[in-house]
C-alpha cells in the first residue's frame, strides 16, 4: 500500500472513531439530562405507540412521563431490529439492544433501580414481534438474559417485578412463552383470551382495536351502548387482573376523558405531549 492509501485509511479509521465516540457521548448526555431532571412524574396510563418513530425513540417518551413504549421487532439474520416495516439498512443504531435495552439499563442503575427516580411502579415494554413468532422468541429471549437484573420475572408461582417489565404483541408465541421455566416476558392478551384462565403474570395487558368498539372520533357524541358494552368488557379484564388497551384511538382529550372514565388503563397515543399535558392537568 502507498503512503497516500495509507494516510487515507488512517483518516477514515480516525474518522470512523470520532463519529463512535460522538454517539456514545450524545447517548449519555440524554441518560444523564434524564437522570437529572427529577421533576418528571410519570403517568401510569401513557403508552407511546411506536415510540421508535419519535425523534429520540425512548428518551421522548420518558422526558414526557410515558410508562409504557411500544418497539417493533424483526429478526434478520440474528439480531433484533426496531422498525415498523423490514428495514431496507440494517443499522446498528436501530437494534433493540441499542434503542432501549442499554438505555434503560442505564437508567435504571443510575436511579436506584426503578426507571423513573420519583415512581415505584414498573415501566412496560411492549414488543411487538414482525417476523415469525417462535425463532424471534428464542432470539429475542437469549438477548433478554443479559438484562434479566432490571427485567420482571416469573417462575412457576413466583413472581419478582422489576424495573421494566415487557411482553410480546403482534406474533405471539403464547404456548412457548406459557411452557418458559424462566420467563422474561409476558403476552399482549386479545379479547378471546379474557377467561382462559391465563394468570395476569404471563398475561398483563388485554388489547384490542379502538375500532372495534367505538367508530366515535371525538366530534359529538358516542353511542350510549357502544359505551355500555365497551365499559363490561373492561370490567371482564379487570376482574383477571389485567390492564386494557385500545390500539388507534384518536389523538383527542376528549377521546382521552371518555376512556380513562371507562376503565382504560393504558392510553394510546402519537401524541406525546398532547396527552402527558392532558394527564398532568387532570
Amino acid at each position: 500500500m502507498n503512503k497516500k492509501g495509507g494516510d487515507m485509511n488512517r483518516i477514515a479509521l480516525l474518522c470512523s472513531m470520532k463519529a463512535k465516540i460522538i454517539t456514545l457521548l450524545l447517548f449519555q448526555f440524554w441518560v444523564f439530562m434524564f437522570v437529572l431532571d427529577a421533576q418528571i412524574a410519570c403517568l401510569p396510563n401513557a403508552h407511546a405507540h411506536n415510540d421508535y418513530e419519535h425523534d429520540r425513540p425512548l428518551i421522548d417518551a420518558l422526558s414526557h412521563g410515558f410508562t409504557s413504549v411500544e418497539a417493533d421487532i424483526h429478526l434478520i439474520k440474528g439480531k433484533i431490529y426496531v422498525s415498523h416495516n423490514h428495514p431496507l439498512k440494517k443499522s446498528k443504531k436501530i437494534l433493540l439492544e441499542e434503542l432501549y435495552l442499554k438505555p434503560l439499563e442505564a437508567i435504571v442503575k443510575k436511579n436506584g433501580g426503578s426507571v423513573y427516580p420519583n415512581c415505584d411502579s414498573t415501566f412496560y415494554l411492549m414488543v411487538d414481534i414482525k417476523t415469525e413468532a417462535e425463532s424471534t422468541y428464542q432470539a429475542l429471549q437469549a438477548l433478554l438474559e443479559r438484562y434479566q437484573s432490571m427485567l420482571t420475572t416469573v417462575e412457576g408461582a413466583y413472581r419478582i417485578e422489576g424495573a421494566v417489565t415487557i411482553f410480546l404483541s403482534g406474533n405471539r408465541p403464547v404456548n412457548t412463552v406459557l411452557e418458559t421455566p424462566k420467563r422474561l416476558v409476558g403476552i399482549d392478551g386479545r379479547p378471546n383470551d379474557i377467561g382462559k384462565g391465563y394468570a395476569n403474570t404471563f398475561m398483563p395487558v388485554i388489547s384490542d382495536n379502538y375500532y372495534n368498539h367505538l367508530r366515535w372520533r371525538g366530534n359529538g357524541t358516542p353511542p350510549v351502548e357502544d359505551l355500555e358494552k365497551l365499559q363490561t368488557w373492561v370490567a371482564m379484564a379487570h376482574a383477571e387482573g389485567k390492564k386494557v388497551r385500545l390500539w388507534a384511538s384518536p389523538d383527542q382529550p376528549i377521546v382521552w376523558e371518555t376512556l380513562l372514565n371507562l376503565g382504560i388503563d393504558l392510553l394510546n397515543a402519537d401524541d406525546l405531549k398532547g396527552l402527558s399535558d392532558y394527564l398532568l392537568q387532570l
